[in-house]
């Protein structure tokens, strides 16, 4: 594999970390499976990343800025007690 990779141990995923895996995967380097049994990823995982990625680029893999790229929640308003 190549050295661009994380290794098969990661569990620190920084953006850079998770943007390769992305890339290798996408570029046919890596099939999904091998890319989730590799790093013991869940597919939802990985899928977060990818549609992170695809929608903000690099500054959505940031796992401390998720909030700042998710729509807002609709506001319910003052409950009214009966």
């Amino acid at each position: 594999m190549s050295d661009d990779l994380p290794p098969p141990n990661t569990r620190r995923w920084v953006v850079r970390r998770k943007a390769a895996v992305v890339s290798a995967v996408r570029s046919g380097r890596l099939t999904l499976e091998e890319a989730l049994q590799r790093w013991q990823l869940t597919e939802e995982e990985y899928r977060s990343w990818e549609r992170a990625f695809e929608q903000h680029g690099l500054p959505g893999l940031r796992s401390t800025r998720l909030q700042q790229y998710r729509p807002p929640r609709p506001s319910r308003g003052p409950r009214s007690r009966r």
